[in-house]
């Protein structure tokens, strides 16, 4: 390891922790929350209904079978609802190139044509960088509103408790306020604003200023009269607000001679006209009622006072806050094209999704076609608003009437081809999924028209459903020999496949594409239906093992009911919840709360302290599965510790599962008990989030307020990500050591222990960081045998090192990271054995491929060594494996090929260095060939 930001936090065998073990028990049902994804599919079963779980005995377990069997005529992958482009790394070529060379007004609208590119790799960190980038870059107040508000709801803040939906974050670019100031500033993105600062001047305050500017006004020179009431004005001053008004006063009308006006038949109420007068005296609209600046803003529609307007419209604006107010306010914007002010409404509804998303005042809106013409005429429609509408309804209910009528108005948004592709292809899948296959067929052909050739899976999907299956079959044969094949083409031809050729689809499938979950399910259920349940289960792990996903879990859980493991089989179901706490199973028969409820007769339960002991066990092990379950067992016998949330929340995200790791996190928040701990909670939080000095900033907060092992572990790991010199090095270490001095589990103490070791091997002190990894082998983290085996081979104890992993590769389960790293301490061939046993077990680790590259190209054997890399570049785009190839083609004088590849991993990480280097000196040999 080479700092501590590459320790494992998610990976290590220990995860956070806070207090010492409970062993109290309360018997009480836990929380849950939502947690659906776009285009999940549950497992389908043959049999009947299950009845009440109340009528099932202590061996009702046993009857299970009859009402949950999985059948493989019932299982199809889904249409996922994103852009899959076929030359992935040649888009994202095309896309850096057209960043680079853009307006600055375009960037913002090409980050997001990234994000709905990258929208298929599934990485929520990489997804958030585009977003905040499209916010950088934004320079209207509505883009700025959409887009903020749309990482606001990535980060699922409506779930925090005590946070509303108008509230600061503190960041400029996501200030409420900031949002609503047209301009651009790229370097705003990093700066705080001021909304914490205190307004000096009060009420009473501004109420004097308005008697004293009534007490130094000018002697009036004409008079506007309103019904019976005769309103002092200054000619010159009203005649300035606007050319009508200079008309009227001071041209060849009437007016102009008079020195009284009759405006009783203009719509201004005797206060609006004094507001008038006040207005062009001191042009200040905030020391009127909400009623008299609504006039004003009426009556500078009225004679075009665009400044008044101006006024008013930014006012309003301000004064927008609860739903119930902006749906009166709205009106008003949209009727007189107050553009700020139906800006500042929609960042209500925008910042109260999903709920608002539920309330058909809001949505009334948005919906419509009419409605979507109001906002365009108020400035306030665009894709990107459709966008996120869409994208928020299409994960709250795929098929319902709201989520398509919004992604019709995205299509009527769509302006360039991207953008009509995505809306026809979503609209699609939407409509897929509603059994409007006909319909569903005809937007995948648009979608295809314009160049999507991923629609032509929805377009096979479509016909097979509406009985045409061979003509589904054709579909897909000829678009396998038509284009350079992708995992997802054989996958969706084996569903009009039989036999043989299904299973040889299947598998090739997998040969493209190793993280596609359908095949495994398949072969396992098939392998089910022939009686032989162990390999069924052996093969649904071969996916379990590198990609959790809830029907995976819970197919394997119906595997173990069938061979009667009902321990094994609670385990999943206990895992599966915590990934999707409102999870229904047997086709959405019954929750899968209720299977855990009937599995508990079949298994022998144990108090709190018994299930801390099978936690340090699970742990002890690598076995992250387990420790969900034991964990969520913990939870039902104590649903309000926060602790355990936290814990979850750190399992989860060693298994790469973001968002629910997030939605624990914010749990954990809700339920701390004291100040000091939710600071800490919400530090993770901003960590996670990429907000490291906002994490810092709570670490220390928490310190003050009262010294923890957390707050310092905090503090230690944020400030190792950020930098880690010398001298930082020496400060990590002294607050890693005051944490270890605080209360804490073995657990915890454990993962400290590990990080202070990495921490002493950066900085040569191989002594003190042994004597680290060991303190934490003894207290069962398992991990620790990594870095003692990374001690040894500093040492040149190289045999020692290989030894080290061997016996964590004994203890752990989950082991794929500990054969690759094994693979440095070995002879070339044993580290081959080793890198093909890590991609077996774990196909995304990106290090196998490229050691294997390297190895290849060493041999000169150069197109080998770019297969091994394209193989895994077409599932998994990785910046360092894009690199690497580039590299490789830099040095056979490929210089095309190596320029697409450095611009490609510069579109996932534009600040990568060596890429950069490579590129720049890549481009210079392109443009003097003369000189290589």
């Amino acid at each position: 390891m080479r700092g501590l930001k590459l320790i494992e936090r998610f990976k290590g065998t220990q995860v956070h922790a806070l207090d010492s073990p409970d062993s109290s028990v309360v018997n009480s049902s836990g929380s849950s929350s939502t947690a659906d994804k776009v285009g999940n599919r549950r497992v389908k079963f043959t049999g009947s209904k299950l009845k009440s779980n109340k009528a099932c005995s202590v061996s009702g377990a046993k009857t299970l079978i009859p009402f949950g069997l999985p059948r493989t005529d019932l299982l199809e992958p889904p249409i996922e609802p994103h852009l899959k482009p076929i030359q992935l790394v040649e888009t994202l070529s095309d896309l850096y190139c057209r960043f680079e060379s853009c307006l600055e007004s375009e960037k913002s609208l090409i980050y997001i044509e990234q994000f709905s590119i990258l929208s298929c790799l599934g990485d929520p960190k990489l997804l958030r960088r585009c977003l905040r980038a499209a916010r950088q870059h934004a320079s209207d107040v509505h883009s700025k509103v959409v887009l903020s508000a749309w990482l606001r709801y990535e980060r699922r803040e409506h779930e925090l408790d005590g946070v509303s939906a108008m509230d600061c974050s503190r960041l400029a670019f996501e200030c409420p306020k900031v949002n609503l100031v047209s301009g651009y500033d790229p370097n705003s993105i990093y700066d705080h604003c001021n909304c914490y600062q205190e307004c000096t001047r009060s009420i009473d305050s501004q109420i004097s200023k308005v008697n004293e500017v009534l007490t130094l006004e000018e002697d009036s020179d004409i008079y506007f009269c309103v019904g019976n009431e005769e309103i002092s004005c200054i000619r010159s001053k009203i005649a300035a607000l606007s050319s009508p008004f200079k008309a009227m006063l001071y041209g060849s009308f009437m007016e102009s001679r008079s020195c009284k006006i009759d405006f009783s038949q203009n719509g201004i109420s005797v206060e609006g006209m004094r507001a008038l007068d006040l207005y062009s005296r001191n042009r200040r609209v905030d020391l009127f009622s909400l009623e008299v600046v609504l006039e004003l803003l009426s009556c500078a529609n009225r004679f075009c006072c665009e400044e008044m307007k101006s006024a008013c419209d930014i006012h309003l604006a301000s004064l927008v806050s609860c739903i119930e107010d902006t749906l009166v306010l709205i009106e008003y914007g949209l009727e007189e094209r107050a553009n700020v002010l139906v800006a500042s409404c929609l960042q209500v509804f925008l910042r109260e999704l999903p709920g608002s998303l539920h309330n058909p005042k809001v949505m009334k809106i948005f919906c419509s076609f009419e409605a979507r013409k109001r906002l365009a005429s108020a400035g306030n429609d665009s894709f990107f608003l459709y966008y996120f509408l869409s994208q928020v309804a299409m994960e709250d209910n795929l098929a319902s009437n709201t989520t398509v009528m919004l992604l019709e108005r995205l299509r009527e948004c769509a302006t360039e081809k991207w953008q009509k592709v995505l809306a026809w292809h979503q609209l699609g899948c939407v409509l897929l999924e509603r059994r409007e296959y006909g319909s569903a067929q005809c937007c995948f052909e648009e979608a295809t028209e314009a160049g999507h050739v991923y629609s032509l899976a929805g377009i096979a999907r479509s016909l097979y459903k509406q009985g045409k299956k061979y003509s589904a079959f054709r579909l897909m044969s000829s678009l396998i020999s038509e284009f350079k094949t992708v995992g997802w083409m054989y996958q969706e031809r084996s569903l009009y496949n039989v036999g043989n050729n299904k299973i040889a689809d299947l598998n090739t499938a997998t040969e493209l594409d190793p993280t596609l979950p359908f095949p495994y399910k398949y072969r396992a259920v098939l392998k089910a239906e022939e009686n032989q349940t162990r390999a069924a289960i052996s093969e649904i792990d071969r996916i379990i093992g590198f990609k959790l996903a809830p029907d995976c879990l819970e197919l394997r859980a119906w595997f173990f009911i069938a061979i009667e493991d009902y321990e094994s089989a609670l385990r999943d179901v206990r895992a599966l919840l915590t990934l999707e706490p409102n999870y229904r199973m047997l086709n959405e028969q019954v929750s899968a709360d209720n299977l855990v409820e009937l599995l508990n007769h079949t298994v022998q339960q144990g108090n709190q302290a018994d299930c801390w002991m099978q936690l340090y066990d699970r742990w002890s092990c690598v076995d992250d599965i387990g420790s969900l379950a034991v964990i969520h067992q913990m939870l039902v016998n104590d649903p309000g510790k926060s602790i355990l949330r936290f814990r979850q929340s750190l399992l989860l995200l060693r298994l790469n599962c973001q968002k629910a790791a997030m939605r624990c996190l914010r749990l954990a928040c809700n339920l701390s008990s004291s100040e000091h701990e939710k600071l800490v909670y919400e530090g993770w939080i901003l960590y996670d989030t990429g907000h490291c000095e906002e994490a810092l900033a709570r670490a220390e907060k928490s310190i003050l307020i009262q010294r923890s092992f957390e707050a310092f572990f905090l503090k230690a790991y944020t400030l190792a990500d950020s930098s880690l010199d010398s001298e930082s090095s020496s400060y990590v270490i002294q607050l890693l050591e005051e944490a270890l001095r605080c209360p804490s589990d073995g657990l915890r103490k454990g993962q400290a222990l590990n990080n202070l070791g990495t921490i002493y091997v950066d900085c040569g002190k191989l002594d003190q960081a042994a004597n680290c990894y060991m303190n934490a082998l003894e207290i069962k983290h398992t991990r620790a045998h990594q870095g003692l085996a990374r001690v040894y081979f500093l040492r040149n104890q190289r045999k020692a090192a290989y030894d080290e992993m061997s016996k964590l590769i004994e203890k752990a389960q989950n082991n794929a990271s500990a054969y690759e790293k094994r693979s440095e301490y070995c002879d070339r061939e044993m580290a081959k054995n080793d890198l093909n046993m890590a991609t077996e077990l774990d196909p995304l680790r990106t290090y196998p491929y490229r050691y294997r590259a390297a190895v290849l190209m060493d041999d000169q054997k150069e197109t080998d060594a770019m297969e091994e890399l394209s193989k895994a570049i077409a599932f998994k785009p990785d910046l360092q494996m894009l690199h690497l190839r580039a590299a490789f083609y830099e040095s056979i004088g490929d210089l095309n090929s190596a320029l697409r590849d450095c611009e490609a991993a510069l579109c996932l990480e534009p600040s990568h260095i060596d890429t950069l280097d490579l590129y720049n000196r890549a481009r210079g040999c392109a443009t003097h060939p003369q000189e290589m």
